[in-house]
């Protein structure tokens, strides 16, 4: 049998990457290491080859796009993936660098697509599109020390993690603002996801800007089984509400049609107001109101900065924030405005 890396690196006691740096004679690795996988290799009658050389080597010229896994209508055809994956691939040109996607239906696969393109040296780095606190991924990545930048707020290792991300909690205080600034006291915040960094960002924000204009905070409404859709009238009615915050447009949309089936009419019996301001803010009547993230910019400084990690000419630890502006249309009216 045919002695591998991993026999190296398990006989040695180091990670297979310390191997394949050892291959290559990479600066990063001690003398001290390098004299000691030398002679386990040595003893072992271990022959580098191609494969090795290039699990320590960035030749692949591409980076992989990691999406979250796509196990809804609303996931699969969210906007916010094709444009931001769009933002990626224009400036990898702009590096000459290609990209491939990884993506699942679920975790599990997903961790096992990306463990394939890292092990198989089929990318340089990744970008991570999302951040969500049950992911697998994010955990790999950091563990292996593979170059990623991550689009959103990390859960952990905030100070060690490269990250590009809007003010969420600053847009969930901004979007509420602007519905209180129209008169609306009973506003609710909508969701149908609650495990993601920047729900708990937004909702947070809402929460901010209830409490310091004296409003009653109420929980989230999560909208994700088929129960939960039974209940959204109940819920409107018992809260009094005359205005929402959504979570993201494709979803506010979902809701507009909820509400409507319900009875309630947009914006006059109530208001909405959304994030992203993507192509669906404008494809229906009445267009939605919402707010700028730069999807563009988001993507595009994300791979600026994960190139700049891959060359060493950037360390970790750094957070980089792209600034957002409210797009008014027509799915909010004032309630007794205050002047």
């Amino acid at each position: 049998m045919a002695i591998t890396v991993k026999d190296v690196a398990n006989k040695a006691g180091v990670a297979t990457s310390t191997v394949s740096r050892v291959i290559n004679d990479h600066p990063s690795i001690s003398e001290a290491t390098k004299k000691k996988v030398r002679k386990i290799m040595d003893e072992l009658g271990y022959v580098p080859n191609i494969t090795a050389r290039n699990l320590g080597k960035r030749v692949s010229s591409a980076i992989g796009v990691i999406l979250p896994p796509l196990d809804s209508k609303e996931r699969i055809g969210n906007p916010f993936y094709l444009e931001i994956m769009d933002a990626i691939n224009e400036e990898a040109r702009h590096h000459d660098m290609t990209t491939a996607i990884a993506t699942a239906k679920n975790f599990d696969v997903l961790l096992e697509n990306v463990q394939r393109m890292h092990l198989q040296k089929q990318v340089d780095g990744f970008v991570l599109v999302y951040s969500d606190s049950e992911d697998p991924v994010i955990d790999y990545l950091y563990q292996n020390e593979i170059p990623f930048t991550l689009i959103g707020q990390p859960y952990q290792h905030e100070n060690e993690i490269i990250y590009v991300d809007n003010d969420n909690q600053l847009l969930g205080k901004q979007a509420t603002d602007f519905l209180i600034q129209n008169g609306h006291e009973q506003i609710l915040f909508v969701t149908n996801t609650t495990h993601e960094s920047l729900y708990f960002e937004r909702y947070f924000g809402y929460q901010k800007a209830m409490m310091m204009a004296g409003l009653d905070v109420h929980p989230s409404v999560v909208i994700e089984k088929a129960e939960d859709y039974l209940s959204f009238d109940t819920i409107l009615k018992n809260a009094g509400a005359t205005a929402l915050v959504v979570i993201d447009d494709i979803f506010a949309l979902r809701t507009m049609q909820l509400a409507q089936m319900y009875g309630y009419l947009i914006p006059e019996t109530l208001s909405i107001i959304s994030f992203n301001n993507s192509i669906f803010s404008t494809l229906t009547h009445p267009y939605l109101t919402s707010i700028d993230i730069d999807i563009s910019e988001l993507g595009r400084v994300a791979m600026q900065k994960l190139q700049e990690l891959i060359h060493n000419e950037i360390s970790s630890g750094v957070r980089l924030v792209i600034p957002h502006h409210l797009i008014k249309r027509e799915t909010v009216v004032p309630l007794n405005p205050k002047q």
